[in-house]
């Protein structure tokens, strides 16, 4: 026995899976949207962000707070944001999400100056959910590529 928990396989279970899915799905389309504001709708007060790497430097675990400032920061930096998801998984009280985002980068974003260049990038968001609100996420994406397609690698 791997020790693995007991799911909840019965039509309540997989109606929560789906719950959690579409709960992933809205958070990615506030970020597309720059509307972060709507994120208490669907995040726990107490929420965790892991980013891996951070746009900032290597890693960063962001709250509510610091997830929402971090989606209008980038909308200040980037215009003709697409998010596109691309795969969704459920395990248990657990949702992973494959998605990709193409934007143009048209303000300044972090340190980096408006390169008016267009990039896209994937990522994967793995997001745990408790009592029905999203509790905590993991983000992994590939920064290499964003960083390449706007020519800002020193």
């Amino acid at each position: 026995m791997l020790g693995l928990p007991n799911y909840d396989l019965t039509d309540n279970g997989t109606k929560m899976a789906n719950k959690h899915k579409e709960i992933s799905k809205s958070l990615m389309e506030l970020w597309g949207d720059n509307t972060p504001h709507k994120a208490t709708d669907y995040l726990a007060p107490d929420y965790k962000n892991h980013q891996m790497p951070y746009v900032g430097g290597d890693t960063s675990v962001l709250s509510l707070q610091g997830w929402q400032e971090l989606v209008s920061e980038f909308h200040k930096g980037f215009s003709d944001v697409k998010m596109e998801l691309l795969l969704q998984v459920t395990e248990g009280d657990y949702v992973c999400t494959r998605w990709r985002i193409t934007a143009t980068h048209t303000g300044k974003f972090k340190q980096y100056k408006a390169t008016g260049k267009t990039t896209s990038w994937t990522g994967v968001h793995t997001d745990r959910f408790k009592d029905g609100k999203m509790v905590e996420s993991w983000v992994d994406w590939d920064k290499f590529t964003f960083m390449e397609k706007l020519g800002i690698l020193n």
